[in-house]
C-alpha cells in the first residue's frame, strides 16, 4: 500500500516546517513515516480492506497536521504518529458493530502473508492466531497487540489508550488469559503454545 520514502530533511526540520505551515513538510512527513503508520493500523485492524486502512491513514495524518504544535519532542516524531494511529484504529474498532469482530473469517478474507518457503503448519498457526486476536474484546485486543506484537512499553500503551497504567495491566492480563485459553483449545496452536513459542520437532 504505502512505502516510506527517503527524505533529505531531518524530523526536526519536518516538524519546524509543519509548524510554519510549509506544504513540503506535510509531504515529507507522509513520505517518511506513512509506511510505519500503516503497519500499526494493519496489525490492529487485520481484517480491514486496504481502502479502509487508507481512510484511517488519512485520518491519522490529518490529526497529526492539526496537532503538531502539541508535539513536545521532534525526536519522538514517529512514536507520536504511532500513538495517533493507534487511537484512530481504536475508535474505528469501538465504533463498529460487535458482530463484525466476532464472526469467523472466510478463507479469502484472511490477511495476506508472504508464504514462499513458509511451512504450511506455521502459516495455519499464524492464521488461527490472528483469528483468535480478532475475537478478543476490543479493549483487550488493542492493548494485547500493542504490547506483544508491536512491543510497546506499558506507559506508551496507557497514553494511546487514554487510561491508567493499572487499567492497561488488567486488560493485558485478561487478554493474555483469553488468548492462551483459546490457543490451548486450538489444535493448530496448542503445540506452539506448549513449545514456548517454538514448534516442537
Amino acid at each position: 500500500m504505502v512505502r516510506a520514502l527517503p527524505s533529505t530533511r531531518t524530523d526536526q526540520q519536518i516538524v519546524s516546517g509543519l509548524r510554519s505551515g510549509a506544504d513540503w513538510a506535510r509531504a515529507a512527513l507522509y513520505d517518511r513515516h506513512a509506511g510505519a503508520v500503516v503497519v500499526v493500523l494493519r496489525r490492529l485492524l487485520p481484517t480491514d480492506p486496504d481502502s479502509e486502512i487508507a481512510d484511517l491513514l488519512h485520518e491519522t495524518f490529518a490529526q497529526a497536521y492539526a496537532s503538531v504544535h502539541g508535539l513536545k519532542d521532534a525526536v519522538a516524531l514517529l512514536a507520536w504518529l504511532q500513538v495517533i494511529a493507534s487511537r484512530v484504529a481504536f475508535r474505528a474498532i469501538r465504533g463498529r458493530k460487535l458482530r463484525r469482530w466476532l464472526k469467523f473469517w472466510e478463507p479469502d478474507a484472511l490477511p495476506e502473508v508472504h508464504s514462499e518457503g513458509v511451512d504450511p503448519v506455521v502459516r495455519e498457526a499464524y492464521e488461527r492466531a490472528v483469528q483468535h486476536l480478532v475475537e478478543l474484546p476490543a479493549d483487550e485486543r488493542f492493548v494485547f497487540v500493542l504490547r506483544f506484537v508491536e512491543g510497546w512499553e506499558l506507559e506508551r500503551i496507557a497514553e494511546a489508550s487514554d487510561v491508567s497504567l493499572a487499567t492497561v495491566k488488567r486488560r493485558i492480563q485478561r487478554a493474555s488469559e483469553r488468548f492462551a485459553a483459546r490457543a490451548r483449545a486450538d489444535e493448530a496452536l496448542r503445540p506452539w503454545l506448549e513449545g514456548g513459542g517454538r514448534w516442537p520437532t
